[in-house]
């Protein structure tokens, strides 16, 4: 899984900071489970020294927290979903 195309929305090109995306990109791509979910989450939490990123898969559990040094720090619930011929990064407000 998320070894296809990938996409981004609108939402998440402009208000995510190039860095942040393909840092979330890079985090799926090392994941340490036996297994891959089609959604992973990442809740994006602007911390006094820079990003906080939670990044959750539910089925199976994975949770893997990461605290990151930058200007451009933001809040926000990012999804990443894989269909099997795409995969596409997009704000949870754009479900």
């Amino acid at each position: 899984m998320f070894e296809n195309p990938k996409y981004i929305t609108r939402g998440v090109q402009s208000e995510i900071p190039d860095a942040l995306m393909l840092l979330m990109w890079q985090m799926i791509a090392a994941m340490q489970s036996s297994q891959k979910d089609y959604l992973q989450v990442f809740i994006l939490t602007k911390t006094p020294t820079g990003q906080h990123i939670v990044h959750t898969q539910e089925q199976p559990p994975y949770r893997y927290e990461l605290d990151v040094h930058c200007k451009c720090a933001i809040d926000a619930k990012v999804y990443v979903i894989d269909d099997k011929t795409h995969s596409t990064m997009l704000l949870a407000s754009e479900y």
